[in-house]
């Protein structure tokens, strides 16, 4: 049977070119980027080359480059980092109710250390109001955190506009990117951003290798202490084997996204027009909902409800099938409660419960997804059947439960 791997962005597999380039770094070209000896400065000379690469890519410059070991260190890094810094301005922060856990528990940990955190609302395509965020700005607010797009239902917040309010009022503005860099255009001062987070992995580079921009003249205290790398902003001998790994994926990922952004547009709105005529016409499909923007989302994400059936029973037999997807994003798949980003639309309890997202990537084909438009109705009307069952033998079991009393 063939596997279709449609959940790219948990994950996506390094690609060829990324592992070539980092393969003499764990083998022939191995030294430390701090040692002195022609095997530190070999190691350095690369890490310099890497910094240069993803900063030309985001409209950066080098030194504005921290590399970390993921998107999630990123977030924290900024959040984090920036508020302890500039602690003595104000206490304030401003977020949405839709961001990555990496940036809400980071928020909710400074909460617990005497910081004010307002979440904003979305609407139901999951956009931030610019008008709220310039409404919840006080004396007292100095970062605003707004993701660039969401990695669970891929829309793309108006972060320009966001940028251009925080430039207005003096207040640091940070955008978690790890879903949209190498798939739609990201430069930090088109953005008017003054911190960014990057992963490598969700572009086919490798796990455990992020960055973040931080804007010239922006402070931010480190969180591990140790030696002086990166310009003293984050501690740890640097994995030279994964940035380069990174850079090469990226660099090419910026360079095939014009066409590959159309490609996977043409899918994913062909996934997206199919299912949800489906809901119209076949009795089997009634109850389908489309979540996130219409068009203003990453050209790679579809994201479902279905009424009636659970996610996770969806995903488990889609997989038997042979096709990968998601009910979420990745981070939070073992956790029963409902997805928090689909709660903050306005969805109800159990129709957020049967969510699927599917990511497409660069090997998807027509084909795939032909495939799933074809195999995702059977699916769903079983599990409607076994649902419907289940839901009629717990109310004759009450019923009859009642009468013996």
């Amino acid at each position: 049977m063939k596997r279709i791997y449609m959940d790219h962005a948990a994950t996506t597999p390094v690609r060829k070119e990324a592992l070539k380039a980092m393969l003499p770094y764990f083998t022939e070209k191995y030294g430390n980027a701090s040692s002195l000896h022609s095997f530190g400065v070999e190691a350095a000379t690369a890490l310099d080359k890497a910094r240069e690469t993803i900063a030309r890519l985001i409209g950066a410059s080098p030194e504005e480059i921290v590399f970390t070991s993921s998107g999630t260190e990123a977030d924290n890094l900024a959040i984090k980092g920036f508020a302890l810094a500039n602690q003595e301005r104000g206490n304030h922060i401003i977020t949405s109710a839709i961001e990555h856990h990496a940036v809400l528990n980071a928020c909710k940990w400074l909460e617990e250390r005497g910081f004010r955190v307002t979440y904003l609302p979305v609407d139901k395509d999951g956009l931030v109001s610019v008008a709220d965020v310039r409404s919840a700005i006080t004396p007292k607010t100095i970062l605003i955190s707004i993701m660039h797009a969401n990695n669970e239902i891929g829309t793309i917040q108006p972060i320009e506009d966001i940028g251009r309010v925080a430039r207005e009022k003096g207040i640091a503005f940070h955008s978690d990117a790890v879903q949209t860099f190498g798939h739609i255009p990201v430069n930090v001062n088109n953005l008017r951003v003054d911190m960014l987070s990057l992963s490598a992995h969700k572009l086919y580079g490798p796990k455990g290798v992020g960055a973040l921009y931080v804007r010239k003249g922006i402070d931010i205290v480190p969180l591990f202490h140790g030696g002086p790398h990166e310009k003293g902003r984050r501690a740890g001998t640097e994995n030279v084997a994964g940035i380069v790994g990174f850079a090469t994926a990226a660099s090419l990922a910026v360079k095939e996204m014009p066409k590959e952004s159309r490609r996977l547009t043409k899918l994913r709105d062909k996934i997206i027009k199919s299912i949800l005529k489906a809901g119209e016409d076949d009795d089997r499909m009634r109850g389908v909902r489309l979540n996130g923007h219409p068009t203003r989302r990453v050209p790679n994400n579809v994201n479902f409800s279905f009424q009636g059936a659970e996610g996770e029973s969806i995903v488990l037999r889609l997989n038997e099938k042979g096709i990968a997807a998601s009910t979420g994003s990745a981070c939070s798949s073992h956790e029963l409660k409902a997805s928090h980003v689909l709660l903050a639309l306005g969805i109800g309890e159990e129709m957020a419960h049967g969510s699927l997202r599917i990511t497409l990537g660069k090997d998807n084909t027509e084909k795939d997804v032909n495939d799933l438009i074809r195999i995702l109705p059977d699916i769903i009307f079983s599990l409607r059947e076994i649902s419907a069952t289940a839901k009629k033998t717990h109310h004759a079991e009450n019923d009859n439960n009642e009468e013996s009393e």
